[in-house]
């Protein structure tokens, strides 16, 4: 046989992220759920365990249990037969049917431990998502201190993770008092979250709750009080539903097509490549030439930049809308971002629309605050009524990924609509360009957009820089050009009162990380 030899990959070309699939136990989780309806004699004989022979593999027939459990779960979870992994709820169903059976009160959350009714839900291709909420002073053996409003919980479950060079990946210590339930179960603190990971019926689970890893503050909850919560969380977890379908496949890393012609215009200097000195004490930009998916690109129209909005240079050449675009991915912030230097950084990009021309015969209108945002692609939305971010979910047989957008006025994405649930499609507008941080004028008229995808780890911050380089090639359907950075080029803050805000954590966000 003869020796096949790669080609080589030209340094400017993106690759696409390669996943792994997951092979799910479904026979492990149905003999799980058959221990869970033992101890609930009134109910446990009404469902039907089919022998496991006769019906085919991947018929849902085949598990009569699991038709009828999904059949009690959707009443609370809508689209959980949409999940191909076990949905691990802290949702007894058996007890509430028994209650339901005898009589008894039918108030939710005496069924999830005292965890209010699931916020955001949804199941897919690659698995699961849903966030829970628990009230201040909710519950037996919680903590004693009043919070400032309620601690959210998440979880999530997937049959898809994504392969990332990740040093920090992995870690975490045991957990001794869910050791028997829970064998390989890490708790780790990771980028403003504690996290509890751990595997069962093959799949890859994740439990999370934004806290500080310091002391507590009066809106912020310290990480050592969320340890009893999500510890609670955890032993409430029961079998929910899902349902069996086609394994998934692994999914490759590719070389990206990229459109042929040169754009005139359009250039960018290299990922990683951020203004000297702006970085965690003073540390460089990450390279990575990701393009993590195919993507629109997130402002309606171009032309449009990716430069920093904390920082300004001396040399007033290039000011805030002009090429060449600048990655700030790894900007001085106080948020932990595991590809950065020093492990803090900015988390996404910021990108700014091109100045309102003058106006002038057969030019179109231009009105600066109503540059209009739009969905990068299909997708479901992730945000609370209260939320400075919206989060945009996608769950396919491919991918498992999220896109959040910050700045854009809560009030004017709660009128609109943009909450959680809100199925939104490609292109769809979904906000304007605006300077929201806490407050209207908080900031500078800029979009702020980063990515998280599904590891082991959880959701982890991803650098987007190439990834929007891409989009912004397929929306104008021309190449750009990278230029090499500037031995000269040095930075210092911009001194007006717009700029960023670099250490101010957010108040709330939608699925998971701040203000930036």
């Amino acid at each position: 046989m003869p020796l096949l030899i790669a080609a080589p990959i030209a340094a400017d070309e993106f690759r696409g992220p390669s996943l792994t699939a997951l092979r799910v136990d479904w026979r492990a989780a149905l003999d799980q759920f058959r221990v869970e309806i033992k101890g609930h004699p009134q109910i446990a004989g009404d469902f039907m365990f089919a022998p496991r022979r006769s019906v085919p593999r991947y018929d849902p027939r085949a598990v009569p249990a699991l038709v009828q459990l999904n059949a009690v779960s959707s009443r609370f979870f809508t689209g959980i037969t949409r999940s191909p992994v076990p949905v691990l709820l802290p949702f007894d169903a058996a007890a509430y049917l028994e209650a339901q059976h005898s009589g008894a009160p039918l108030t939710l959350s005496r069924y999830q431990a005292d965890f209010n009714p699931v916020d955001m839900f949804d199941a897919g291709p690659a698995g699961y998502s849903a966030t829970f909420s628990f009230e201040p002073g909710a519950g037996e053996g919680m903590p004693s201190r009043v919070f400032a409003r309620p601690v959210e919980v998440q979880i999530t479950g997937s049959a898809l993770v994504y392969d990332i060079a990740d040093p920090a990946g992995g870690k975490g210590e045991p957990v001794k008092p869910l050791a028997a339930t829970y064998p390989d179960l890490r708790k780790f603190i990771r980028e403003g979250y504690v996290r509890y990971a751990f595997t069962r019926f093959g799949v890859a689970y994740v439990v999370s709750i934004q806290c500080l890893d310091s002391i507590a503050k009066p809106r912020r909850l310290a990480c050592k009080e969320a340890y009893p919560v999500a510890e609670r969380f955890l032993k409430a977890l029961r079998i929910a539903g899902g349902q069996r379908m086609r394994p998934l496949m692994d999914v490759a890393s590719n070389v990206l097509d990229r459109p042929a012609g040169r754009s005139p215009d359009f250039s960018y200097r290299p990922s990683g490549d951020i203004i000297p000195n702006t970085g965690y004490r003073k540390q460089g930009g990450h390279p990575d030439m990701m393009a993590y998916a195919q993507i629109r690109f997130p402002l309606d129209k171009a032309p449009a930049f990716v430069r920093s909005q904390s920082y300004g240079k001396r040399d007033k050449s290039e000011g805030p809308t002009a090429y060449p675009w600048r990655d700030n991915f790894c900007e001085s912030r106080s948020f932990e971002v595991w590809q950065c230097g020093g492990g803090y950084g900015h988390q996404g990009e910021d990108i700014r629309a091109a100045d309102c021309p003058p106006p002038g015969e057969g030019r179109e209108p231009c009105d600066p605050k109503q540059r209009a945002v739009v969905a990068v692609r299909d997708a479901i939305v992730i945000r609370g009524a209260r939320d400075q971010a919206a989060t945009l979910h996608v769950n396919s047989r491919t991918e498992h990924i999220r896109f959040r957008y910050m700045h854009m006025n809560p009030q004017a994405m709660n009128a609109d609509g943009v909450l959680n649930g809100r199925i939104v499609t490609e292109g769809e507008k979904i906000g304007v360009i605006s300077n929201y941080l806490d407050h209207p004028a908080g900031t500078s008229m800029h979009l702020h957009f980063d990515v998280q995808v599904f590891t082991r780890d959880g959701w982890i911050w991803v650098s987007p820089y190439i990834t929007l380089v891409s989009a912004y090639e397929r929306l104008i359907r021309a190449r750009g050009r990278e230029v090499g950075p500037e031995i000269a080029d040095t930075a210092q803050p911009v001194a007006h009162a717009l700029s960023e805000d670099v250490i101010k954590p957010d108040l709330r966000e939608g699925s998971g990380g701040e203000d930036n």
